[in-house]
């Protein structure tokens, strides 16, 4: 995704995207929400940094989250796509992570760390795990990676 600045305003453009900031890798800060919800996009139309309000991909047929920013100050809704990793997910959500209704096997690569609450039912996951307590599975997840790279040394 590396886009001129002409591009990436055409695109905010069609999008309906404002108050935002070209950074020098070609992602963008968005001073707001962006509204990418049922677009029928298969992927992310740019790349976005940091978004100060609410994220809105869902309901589209989007197979990656890879464009997506990397810290969203309110919620991000990516539920009703078609991928199965997290990968690609912000770091960082203020809010809520509304990842249900996909085809998710795994949630490794999700964000490090929601303010929120985080949904992911009517996922394959979510038959094998039950509801879990997110915060303390990244927690354990973390540990886990810690502890592996410790004993492959």
């Amino acid at each position: 995704m590396n886009y001129s600045v002409d591009n990436i305003h055409k695109i905010c453009k069609e999008y309906g995207i404002e108050n935002y900031t070209i950074n020098s890798d070609g992602s963008i800060d968005v001073d707001g929400d962006v509204d990418l919800w049922s677009r029928g996009l298969t992927k992310l139309p740019m790349k976005f940094n940091n978004v100060s309000g609410d994220f809105n991909c869902h309901y589209n047929k989007l197979t990656t989250l890879l464009g997506s920013p990397q810290s969203v100050g309110g919620d991000f809704w990516c539920h009703g796509n078609k991928f199965i990793t997290l990968d690609g997910s912000p770091e960082r959500v203020g809010g809520s992570f509304y990842c249900n209704y996909n085809n998710l096997t795994t949630l490794e690569g999700g964000p490090q760390s929601v303010g929120g609450d985080f949904y992911y039912n009517v996922n394959p996951i979510y038959y094998k795990l039950g509801k879990i307590d997110y915060k303390s599975y990244i927690k354990q997840l973390n540990r886990d990676k810690i502890l592996n790279e410790l004993l492959n040394r």
